[in-house]
């Protein structure tokens, strides 16, 4: 098992080595496995790539994430500024469906709402937003319409799992009701927790997911 220090050294390292990531504005405290980021970013896509980066990182048990979007005040844009980008961004991202997302703005947070039939849409979505500048946060309320026969889901996550290279499907247990899908068992990082979550979503038909997952990591030798 990682000591708080090595993780730490390894978020670190994988700040540094995200291109995006100004890693010299951006602390990094660790205790029993919980990574808290701290410190000043310019853009909201900013600090998802810095959570994003410290989440890869092996032994990492959860990251608590204080980072704050400050955007110099000549890029500082109003909520009614922000609505009307945002809602141009989704007219034109050609995988957002038209008249399926709602938007509000409130003090520089935009909150999604509405139905989409896939949950790589719902993504999208949030993808087409988080880049405008002004942009603190997007909270994705999106939900996932389907309507297909329940009992194909579980067969279609199972396949997945097997097909992919990141996944090691043997430690999941899929069990569903009706469109809901739970996943339990054991993974390796948080990364494949995450992972065997979208994976689920992208079987038709499934509106929620509940990831009970727990992290076990590799036994580490000296």
């Amino acid at each position: 098992m990682k000591t708080d220090s090595k993780i730490k050294l390894d978020v670190q390292d994988e700040l540094e080595w995200e291109p995006s990531i100004d890693e010299t504005k951006i602390g990094v405290a660790v205790d029993d496995g919980v990574v808290t980021l701290s410190g000043e970013v310019s853009s909201y896509a900013k600090k998802m790539a810095a959570e994003k980066a410290a989440k890869q990182v092996s032994g990492v048990k959860a990251v608590a994430e204080d980072i704050v979007v400050k955007y110099p005040y000549s890029l500082e844009k109003s909520d009614t500024e922000i609505a009307k980008a945002a809602l141009e961004a989704l007219k034109w991202h050609s995988s957002v469906p038209d008249d399926t997302v709602m938007l509000k703005v409130e003090e520089a947070w935009v909150y999604l709402s509405g139905e989409v039939k896939w949950e790589y849409q719902k993504n999208s979505a949030k993808n087409a937003i988080k880049d405008l500048t002004g942009v603190q946060g997007v909270i994705n309320s999106i939900a996932i319409k389907q309507h297909v026969k329940p009992f194909e889901v579980k067969n279609k996550i199972k396949e997945a799992f097997e097909r992919s290279a990141v996944i090691d499907s043997g430690g999941i247990n899929v069990t569903t009701d009706g469109h809901t899908v739970t996943l339990s068992g054991k993974v390796h990082s948080i990364k494949e927790k995450e992972d065997a979550e979208k994976a689920a979503f992208k079987a038709p038909g499934v509106h929620e997911v509940k990831n009970k997952l727990r992290v076990q990591y590799y036994t580490e030798f000296a």
